[in-house]
């Protein structure tokens, strides 16, 4: 027994791994590596006068190197009813030894032994990043009933349950911070590396680490439906769907096999009559036939690329739910962004706050957020936090307080009355006279305007934007160096939605969009560009991001747009998309350079063989080592 440290940071007795535990997943090599040491030791025995012992040495390499491809083969002819390549060189390592070249066979067993090993590597390579996550994933949680504190496991967490997390502890579910302020590392969520200040009312994450003071979190989610548990599923599916191409190469390899048996029984007898080639010449060339033509290679080209992606976009945030979508992605001619959230940070922000001659910018700007405060309207928000950020204290209270539905708000301060809201609600003309007619610039730049009213005059103007991300701008730029064109879809107005493209650099902008006429409008992008991608973070982006050809959610993004699109960055960092394609390409690549490769050996192999320039050793070693070499290749793509 072990001493190991459980997801509260508490000590706990953690069995030891078995010898077998421990060995398992290496077991391929170990087997490989095994049945090359036999092939060396039967080769020296069969230098002298043990023959005997060398076949049984190369008997023993061929059991032991070839028991796991074998066993796959077979139980996967049984299940489809398809030869598959396993098969093909099954029947070329027992051909080789029935005419006597048993080393030949069993080396023909170790290559094929090692490249089995290596991309079953790629495969655990590739599973890495959920491994990690479901190491940081807590088993127990502090469950605090009627100010009881009980230990349980998180599978018995209910949506309203109060948890307390200690500095130091991971969060074990989604919720929202009831009590307590704290600072969270939230890297292994959204890929942020420095750390976020949470306060009560704040969303926080499963798998995320407290780090400085105690939380008391309300759980929001069932356990099964973290954000957590839908990033581990999304890069489970996504390994498991395979890409159009690798369902091309497994429906070609069942042909291709019987093609290359059809063609080996042929080899088995024409030569001998139409070339007059010795029966054991032709057999011979047939069995080396049978191994230079089977398309390990071949099969070998897209997987291990695919998921050696998929793996690398994990690793950096991006998470793709499928090969399918990862090879679409090169081809993309067109990308529509909704705005508000995506292009922009969602949350209106004070730009322009302009006071009537004669009057103190503080005090109005203080009694102004005084009687926001006491709403819940975004905009209302937004000038409370400028106040705050520009006063440093405390606001006051109105005597009185009115909210007048869909025109503004009235207050009453020492004998004073306020009005803060839109032009008609204050008046209009003085309203669009008011500092020089400022309010008609202020619209042309996309900015919202709310005016303040103090006994009856006009006492300021308040400007808010949507600010535009920093990083738009560079993500925008990019995408468009690599020929991609770019539209911006929003349901904001014509003026607004004028600004943030320009600000945003898209190529093109539509304004007033509703969610149904956002989905009319990436069909008629599909017409113009054919692929086209959707990124959005919405529930009102969901249709659009189920028509494009590969949708892309913001990570911050709501539940429903995470489910329905293809691809998640789950950081909201827009560059990702660029490097996301990037990848895709490179992926695409690197999957021609190997089926280039892999068909040209072959051609070569058979070729040579049946010009009687190749001798079995080499096609064996030609023929095993181009997997091993597409296999290398494909692993490029995890850095």
């Amino acid at each position: 027994m072990a001493q190991g440290t459980n997801a509260l940071g508490k000590q706990e007795t953690v069995p030891e791994k078995t010898f077998i535990e421990k060995i398992k997943p290496h077991a391929e090599l170990i087997a490989a590596s095994l049945s090359g040491i036999l092939i060396a030791a039967g080769w020296i025995l069969s230098k002298g006068e043990t023959e005997t012992a060398s076949v049984v040495l190369f008997v023993l390499a061929y059991v032991i190197g070839g028991f796991a491809k074998a066993k796959e083969g077979i139980e996967e002819t049984v299940k489809n009813k398809e030869l598959n390549v396993e098969m093909l060189m099954i029947f070329a390592a027992i051909g080789s030894a029935i005419i006597g070249y048993w080393t030949e066979g069993a080396i023909l067993i170790f290559i094929f032994a090692m490249s089995g090993a290596l991309e079953t590597y790629t495969m655990n390579k590739s599973r890495k990043e959920i491994s990690s996550l479901m190491e940081l994933q807590p088993e127990e949680a502090l469950r605090i009933t009627n100010g009881v504190e009980e230990r349980v496991h998180v599978s018995e967490l209910s949506i309203g349950d109060l948890i307390l997390v200690k500095p130091g502890e991971r969060i074990p579910s989604d919720g929202k911070v009831a009590k307590g302020q704290t600072t969270i590392d939230q890297a292994a969520i959204t890929g942020e590396s420095i750390p976020v200040s949470k306060d009560p009312g704040d969303e926080v994450f499963a798998g995320t680490v407290n780090l400085t003071g105690s939380l008391t979190v309300e759980i929001t989610k069932p356990t099964g439906e973290t954000l957590f548990q839908k990033i581990i599923l999304l890069v489970q599916n996504a390994q498991s769907e395979k890409s159009p191409s690798q369902l091309f190469i497994e429906r070609f390899e069942g042909t291709y096999v019987k093609v290359v048996l059809a063609v080996v029984l042929l080899m088995m007898f024409l030569p001998h009559f139409l070339l007059g080639w010795s029966w054991t010449e032709t057999f011979y060339r047939a069995m080396i036939l049978l191994v230079v033509a089977s398309p390990c290679a071949l099969v070998a080209s897209i997987m291990p690329a695919t998921l050696s992606a998929i793996s690398n976009g994990a690793k950096h945030g991006i998470l793709f739910k499928g090969g399918v979508h990862l090879e679409n992605l090169s081809n993309l001619k067109a990308i529509a962004f909704d705005k508000t959230g995506t292009l922009t940070k969602g949350k209106p922000e004070v730009t322009d706050f302009i006071v009537a001659s004669g009057l103190m910018k503080d005090e109005v700007l203080l009694k102004a957020a005084s009687i926001e405060s006491h709403s819940n309207h975004p905009l209302a928000n937004a000038i409370v936090k400028y106040a705050k950020e520009e006063l440093g204290q405390e606001l006051i209270r109105p005597e009185s307080i009115e909210d007048v539905s869909g025109w503004g708000v009235k207050a009453h301060f020492d004998n004073e009355d306020w009005k803060i809201g839109k032009a008609d609600f204050v008046g209009k003309a003085a309203a669009e006279s008011f500092a020089d007619g400022a309010a008609l610039k202020l619209a042309d730049e996309g900015k919202t305007t709310v005016y303040i009213e103090r006994n009856g005059e006009l006492a300021a103007l308040i400007a808010l934007k949507d600010i535009v991300r920093e990083e738009t701008k560079q993500a925008i730029d990019l995408l468009k160096s690599e020929g991609i064109y770019t539209v911006m879809l929003t349901g904001d107005s014509k003026y607004t939605a004028k600004a943030i493209a320009a600000e945003s650099h898209v190529n093109e902008h539509i304004a007033e969009c509703l969610p149904e006429t956002k989905v009319e409008h990436l069909k008629e992008l599909r017409e113009r560009f054919g692929n086209v991608a959707m990124v959005g973070d919405g529930i009102n982006d969901a249709p659009a991001l189920a028509t494009a050809n590969v949708g892309i959610a913001m990570g911050e993004g709501t539940d429903v747009a995470l489910e329905t699109a293809d691809i998640v960055l789950m950081k909201n960092d827009l560059p990702k998309i660029a490097d996301a394609i990037n990848l895709s390409r490179r992926m695409n690549r690197i999957v021609k350079q190997n089926i280039v490769f892999s068909i040209l050996v072959i051609m070569v192999l058979i070729a040579s063989n049946f010009l009687q320039l190749l001798d079995l050793p080499y096609g064996v070693i030609g023929h095993e080592g181009s997997t091993i070499l597409v296999i290398l290749n494909s692993l490029r793509l995890l850095k």
